[in-house]
């Protein structure tokens, strides 16, 4: 090819292959020039002269080693046109899918052959015309037309509509019987037979099928039938509803016939005649009816509105007034004054009676207005029993000795000493009323005042309830609390505070009594609980007060001696209800609790340091163990003091032959076995039964009988079942409870105790063995930790056959590897494509605003040169005006 520019080198190209220019001479060879008619070597030459052209079309791969004679595929390729072949072809998928991909509904043409280019016409209408036929003949597969034609007295019955227009031979007799002519002599005779040649080939053919205009002419002349028989059900209804009332003036005469008794009218005239004499009669005795029932409803009484939802604080402020109009009618029948309100006196009032008087036998006496005004707590009590009198007086007399009393021990003096070398002495938990509020006691009331103040400490709470029975102290509490309620003034929530502390003494004091009334204590409990959760900080700090001077009264006591029978160390009957009541009142199930826990290492304290003594250090101790067994009920802590006490309790209490504590099983102290002192404490004979253990009572007794040591024992064994069932999960139940196994089987052979006690010693043996077979059926050897197997470690250095970090990430799998590149490659091309797709739609639509956007100005600048023209033209006449 010449040198030069392209151009110059295409038309030397077209020269030479003779597609342009004329040759020099007629002379010239034929084999050197190129036939001009010859159209498919003209398309090859120019098609060849454009590849020389462009040589980048064309990209060939150099070999290294070439091979004569041998054929490779891929040595040249066309990028160019297989460029413009996956263009093309992408055009035709992901051009359709990506056009498609948001687009909701549509027609689609399911054609077959529409959309085939390579059939022709003919070929599309006789294929659908084929499939139509198979569409069609599917459900022929039990047609009976193939085979013989069915008759009936010789007659098609493919040719039948309805049984009822064939004419049966009996019906036809029938016919001729009643003098009527046959349906086929009609049809044939009268004006019906002269298309029968053209009905017998019409019915050859498949009935035609009805257009939608016919087949909408139709239902709408049956939809206007049935709308004209409804019209005529209508105006039938309507006329016999007519007729009906045009007749009810007949009947009216029998309905409202006058009664005999109440008619003007003599009895030998009928009632027809009555009704003629005077029609309007009856209807003038209904409107008097009519208008006694409209008066009735006019002074019926009316429903009145109710009152609205009350808020917390207005609901207290309503108690405390009915409290206090409550008290001052109170207050008024005592004195013997009018019970009448401030608004009402002076005032006459109708219909008044006469109120009871104070020296009447009726001493419960309540008024009804009282009754009215006041339903919240309770009217004022009844009489009080003669009994309870005798109880209130028994109970100043004994007031007087009670420092001689068990729990008045706590006020003598101690061994303990203090720092300075001065002797301390045990205080009490709460504080004993002074002498003078003992003497000046008054006598019970017949009536309970409405109103109270709020005590800030226990004694002026005593002078509160002086002279109030103890069951009413709980209703006192309540119009206490009702009285001083936050909402009503700012320092009630401080006096509540104190009542609460107040509250604790209280129950503190009623079991330090020295007849203990255990039954109040019941009543207190909630108005205790509800202080609480209101005020939990405040009451915190109350019963730590509490709990802290019981933990410095074992202290004195442990330091006067352990064995000291004058030494307080285990709890009575007030520290006991104190516990109790924390273990209700605070949760004691948490890890750590401001109250709780420092009661259960007190417990613990009373149960590891405390020595046995008597038959009460052993009832004292079994419950506080119960009341451990409370504690831990969801927790389930170990709580080893508790199960070394109920041990050492069985061993106490039951005949054993072991000698001293060194020949026990297992590990646990028993500093007090066999001692002096609980040698006393034996179940010494096998009758003794096992009775119901009252903790009074023990706690009061100096001598213990037999049947009291038999149920503390039944009590005992109780307690260890019970643990052991709470400890079963433990990793060593087996070690705790191995040994007090052994403990029970060697008493349970020596037989020496009651049938009773010996049946549930037996009973908790069976649960010990069953629980600790279970526990060792569980317990598994230790065994190494199960992971996964850790290979040795090797030193080898690993070596890499290639220094390139682009082959070392490359698939070892060849044609794997080639695969995903491919793949990627042709997605990386899809992606290409959509994106000038994309950015095409996105340019169509910029262009497309561009031009409405110049529409817009175009239509603004002319408005705005037309108004600026009409501007100048008013200028212009102005100035012509001679105006400035």
């Amino acid at each position: 090819m010449a040198k030069g520019s392209q151009l110059s080198q295409l038309k030397s190209a077209l020269s030479q292959a003779g597609i342009t220019g004329t040759p020099h001479g007629t002379k010239r060879k034929r084999s050197n020039s190129v036939q001009g008619n010859d159209k498919a070597k003209r398309e090859s030459k120019l098609a060849e002269i454009n590849q020389k052209l462009n040589p980048f079309d064309t990209k060939v791969t150099k070999l290294k080693h070439d091979v004569g004679g041998r054929k490779l595929k891929g040595v040249t390729g066309n990028p160019a046109q297989s460029k413009m072949a996956g263009l093309e072809q992408r055009k035709k998928t992901l051009l359709k899918e990506y056009q498609e991909k948001d687009r909701a509904g549509g027609i689609v043409d399911r054609r077959f052959g529409e959309n085939d280019p390579s059939m022709s016409l003919e070929d599309r209408m006789l294929e659908r015309f084929t499939r139509e036929r198979q569409r069609a003949s599917k459900g022929v597969a039990f047609n009976l037309e193939d085979e013989d034609e069915l008759t009936h007295y010789g007659q098609s019955l493919s040719k039948m509509d309805d049984f009822d227009d064939v004419g049966m031979v009996l019906d036809e007799e029938d016919d001729e019987a009643q003098g009527q002519i046959n349906r086929e002599i009609v049809q044939k005779t009268h004006f019906g037979g002269f298309d029968d040649d053209e009905e017998d080939e019409e019915s050859e053919e498949p009935p035609r099928k009805k257009s939608k205009a016919e087949v909408m002419a139709e239902v709408m002349a049956k939809s206007k039938e049935h709308k004209l028989m409804r019209q005529m059900d209508r105006e039938k209804e309507d006329a016999v509803r007519h007729e009906l009332d045009d007749e009810f003036a007949s009947l009216r005469d029998l309905i409202f016939a006058p009664v005999a008794s109440t008619s003007t009218v003599k009895d030998d005239v009928p009632i027809n005649e009555t009704a003629a004499l005077d029609p309007l009669k009856d209807l003038v005795v209904q409107n008097a009816d009519y208008d006694q029932h409209v008066r009735e409803l006019a002074f019926d009484k009316r429903a009145k509105p109710k009152d609205r939802t009350k808020t917390e604080e207005e609901l207290a402020r309503e108690e405390k007034e009915a409290l206090e109009k409550a008290e001052r009618k109170r207050q008024k029948r005592m004195q013997g004054l009018d019970d009448s309100d401030s608004e009402d006196e002076g005032k006459l009032r109708k219909g008044k009676r006469r109120r009871g008087e104070a020296d009447e036998m009726d001493d419960d006496f309540v008024d009804a207005d009282e009754e009215e005004g006041w339903a919240g707590i309770g009217t004022g009590l009844g009489e009080t029993s003669a009994s309870g009198a005798l109880a209130g007086s028994s109970d100043e007399g004994d007031e007087d000795e009670e420092g001689d009393s068990d729990e008045g021990d706590d006020g003598e003096e101690s061994d303990d000493v203090d720092e300075t070398g001065v002797i301390s002495e045990q205080e009490e938990l709460t504080t004993a009323p002074t002498k003078k509020s003992k003497k000046t006691k008054p006598a019970p009331t017949k009536e309970l005042p409405f109103t109270f103040s709020c005590p800030s400490t226990h004694e002026e709470f005593l002078e509160v309830i002086a002279g109030i029975d103890d069951s009413d102290v709980p209703t006192v509490l309540e119009r206490i609390r009702k009285l001083h309620h936050t909402s009503l003034a700012p320092d009630n929530k401080f006096k509540l505070q104190a009542l609460t502390g107040v509250l604790i003494d209280h129950i503190l004091y009623l079991c330090s009594l020295p007849v203990p009334q255990v039954n109040d204590v019941s009543a207190l409990l909630p108005h205790l609980l509800a202080l609480t959760k209101a005020y939990p900080v405040q009451s915190a700090e109350f019963f730590l007060k509490k709990l802290t001077l019981m933990h410095k009264n074992l202290n004195r006591g442990l330091a006067k001696g352990a064995l000291n029978h004058e030494a307080k160390t285990w709890p009575r009957l007030p520290e006991l209800t104190l516990l109790r009541i924390t273990g209700i009142t605070w949760s004691t199930s948490d890890l750590n609790h401001a109250v709780v826990s420092p009661a259960r290492v007190l417990m613990g304290a009373y149960l590891g340091l405390a020595r046995i003594r008597s038959h009460s250090d052993i009832a004292s101790g079994l419950f506080v163990t119960s009341l451990f067994l409370q504690y831990e009920k969801l927790s389930k802590r170990l709580i080893p003091e508790a199960v070394n006490f109920l041990v050492n309790t069985v061993l106490h209490l039951a005949p054993t032959d072991y000698q001293d504590a060194t020949s026990l099983p297992g590990s646990f102290p028993s500093p007090d076995f066999k001692s002096e002192a609980c040698r006393t404490l034996t179940v010494d004979s096998k009758s003794a039964a096992p009775e119901k253990v009252d903790l009074l009572e023990v706690l009061a007794q100096t001598e213990p009988s037999s049947t009291t040591k038999a149920g503390l024992l039944s009590i005992a064994l109780d307690l260890l079942g019970r643990y052991a069932d709470l400890y079963k999960a433990l990793e060593g139940f087996i070690e705790l409870f191995e040994p007090i196994a052994d403990i029970l089987k060697h008493i349970s052979k020596q037989k020496k105790l009651h049938a009773t006690l010996q049946t549930k010693l037996s009973s908790v043996q069976d649960t010990l063995k069953r629980l600790l077979k279970f526990s060792r059926q569980a317990r598994k050897p230790l065994a190494l930790q199960a992971h996964k197997p850790i290979p040795i470690p090797t030193y080898i250095p690993k070596f890499e056959s290639t220094s390139s970090s682009y082959l070392r990430h490359q698939d070892p799998d060849h044609e794997r590897n080639e695969a995903a590149k491919l793949r990627n490659q042709e997605l990386r091309k899809d992606a290409k494509f959509l994106a000038s797709v994309q950015q095409e739609k996105q340019k169509e639509k910029d262009k497309q605003y561009l031009q409405s956007m110049r529409k817009v100005y175009g239509s603004i600048e002319g408005e705005r040169a037309e108004e600026k023209g009409m501007e100048r033209e008013k200028v212009r006449e102005k100035r012509r005006a001679g105006r400035k």
